[in-house]
């Protein structure tokens, strides 16, 4: 499989919101990502393969950290390096900016991007109890920093 990542775009949103859909029972509307990728702090990628959008995330910039919002494959891609690749590409584009430190928060159930997470270099830090309001799971908080490599 050929995959490209390249920032999101709006003609993006349609195959993204198809994706976020089937991935969170909780997902984020059009406008919502329609925002996100005109923001200033914001960098947004998608995953192409064949011209189809088959991943996407999004980080916050802000001063020396960034965030992590989201990350989703589609289903018939999982587990073949697309997120991995979209990670990749924020930790070097955040290294670029002069980001001293990455976040995200993951939900205890989704041991696969555990997993993912902890391979980049991600470290679990704490937790926030019921974050996830749909199953009021909480969200265990993990950091990357740089200057700990």
């Amino acid at each position: 499989m050929k995959l490209k990542i390249i920032k999101m775009q709006p003609e993006h949103l349609e195959e993204v919101l198809a994706i976020e859909k089937s991935s969170f029972s909780t997902p984020w509307s059009y406008y919502a990502f329609a925002y996100e990728i005109k923001n200033d702090f914001a960098y947004y990628l998608v995953a192409l393969s064949a011209g189809k959008v088959i991943g996407y995330g999004g980080m916050w910039l802000i001063l020396d950290e960034a965030h992590i919002t989201n990350l989703a494959v589609h289903y018939d891609y999982r587990q073949c390096g697309v997120g991995r690749a979209i990670m990749q590409e924020f930790i070097r584009h955040a290294v670029h900016s002069g980001v001293t430190r990455l976040t995200l928060e993951v939900r205890p159930s989704n041991q696969a991007a555990r997993h993912l997470y902890a391979t980049l270099g991600f470290k679990e830090k704490g937790r926030r109890r019921g974050y996830y309001l749909d199953t009021n799971e909480d969200a265990i908080i993990m950091w990357k920093n740089f200057w700990e490599e």
